[in-house]
């Protein structure tokens, strides 16, 4: 369960840098109504399993969500913004020593009947239920090892299309890991009220509250927490956008999300988090590397449980992504030095993807716009009063409130046209 920290005492999306991005990781994310449906399929999946008849009837001990679930970082898929993986474990009574392709048979014996439009697919690790509007609930059966600490499981792994004596039983402890990750990214209430007020607003979901302070009402639940959570929602994204196309396995979520869990700096801006995170990752691909190792990152509570068994395969996957890290966290800190968003733009789309960072910057400008003709004066971050004569608004032909300002004959990076 997170606890409270000290809420900012300025508002937390001031910087229009702060402002895209977390309009950006609004628009890959869950909104309200998916998020609450996602929870309840999760248990539908759960009770279909050991309903009556089933040949786990009864052996299912316990049901829990995983990965970005566990830790309400959960986005869009890879290659599309309408598709959610939403990952659970089911801890079942089979021995921990059990075939591993029996056990995942086993499971999907039980759930591939499950009332869908779409086949249920049985995987290496999981089997997955696909359903109408792009979710997916993905269920990784595990097995509870005998006088081990809260939690610690096999899950097996089986490749359908392997021989058999390639199966193995693989250490996990899911549970643990998000508890652990909930315990350092800590409620942090002013900033989760302005990013839950965005996302409601995206969904058209009126929010009325206390007007100064402007907070998101205790009983309405937050969908997102944390700085370090948002941060890591828009690197996943970066990731899904610059591996599109890619077939191979790309960098995992849990590595991204255990790394994010190890720099969290509660109380910084977005922008800082991001990068601080971005740069993290890449110096441990780039360290590993130096060493000519694979790298390699652990459950901090459960070591034998390893995030990188599977990514990267060679060398040459660590160390291109850590470049890639690296320019995102070097185009991030020029804009943070004074280069504009309006010369950033194309550079953000290239990084987050057209379509969002599109919805992104016009959601900025309407917000801008709004500002502007409510009031004729504002502060700056410093406290100095600001007169928005001459408003910029981001992006070419993009409704101005005041005249639109020439376009620079200079790329982002600087580059003349």
């Amino acid at each position: 369960m997170n606890r409270p920290f000290p809420s900012f005492e300025a508002d937390p999306l001031q910087d229009p840098l702060d402002a895209i991005l977390v309009d950006i990781a609004v628009r890959v994310q869950l909104p309200p109504g998916l998020h609450e449906k996602a929870c309840g399929r999760g248990e539908a999946v759960c009770k279909h399993m050991e309903r009556a008849g089933s040949p786990l009837e009864d052996r299912v001990r316990l049901f829990y969500p995983q990965g970005s679930m566990r830790i309400d970082a959960t986005i869009s898929t890879r290659g599309t913004d309408e598709e959610f993986d939403l990952d659970y474990v089911a801890e079942l009574d089979v021995h921990h020593e059990a075939s591993p392709g029996a056990v995942l048979d086993l499971v999907y014996d039980a759930l591939r009947d499950y009332p869908t439009s779409k086949p249920v697919e049985r995987q290496t690790r999981c089997v997955t239920v696909f359903f109408a509007d792009g979710m997916h609930v993905d269920v990784t059966p595990s097995s509870l090892l005998p006088d081990a600490a809260e939690r610690q499981s096999h899950i097996f792994h089986a490749n359908p299309d392997k021989p058999a004596h390639e199966e193995r039983h693989v250490p996990m402890n899911a549970y643990g890991f998000g508890d652990w990750y909930n315990e350092r990214t800590p409620i942090e209430r002013r900033f989760a009220d302005a990013v839950n007020r965005r996302i409601r607003e995206a969904a058209g979901i009126e929010i009325r509250a206390d007007a100064q302070f402007d907070e998101v009402p205790e009983q309405v639940p937050l969908i997102v927490k944390s700085v370090t959570t948002v941060a890591l929602q828009l690197l996943k994204r970066h990731r899904n956008v610059i591996y599109t196309g890619y077939d191979g396995r790309i960098p995992p979520s849990v590595m991204l999300s255990c790394i994010a869990g190890h720099v969290a700096t509660p109380g910084s801006t977005l922008s800082d988090m991001l990068v601080r995170l971005a740069r993290a990752v890449a110096r441990m691909l780039q360290a590993a590397s130096a060493g000519y190792k694979k790298v390699s990152v652990v459950n901090p509570v459960y070591p034998s449980d390893c995030f990188t068994d599977r990514w990267p395969e060679n060398l040459a996957q660590q160390e291109t992504y850590a470049a890639r890290l690296v320019a995102l966290a070097d185009g991030l800190e020029a804009i943070r030095r004074g280069a504009s968003l309006e010369d950033a733009q194309d550079w953000l789309r290239s990084q987050f993807g057209d379509y969002v960072v599109t919805r992104s910057l016009r959601a900025f400008n309407q917000r801008l716009g709004r500002r502007i003709h409510q009031s004729g004066q504002a502060y700056t971050p410093r406290g100095g009063l600001y007169v928005p004569s001459a408003p910029r608004i981001i992006g070419a032909g993009a409704a101005s409130v005041a005249a639109p300002a020439a376009a620079r004959p200079h790329t982002f990076m600087g580059d003349r046209r």
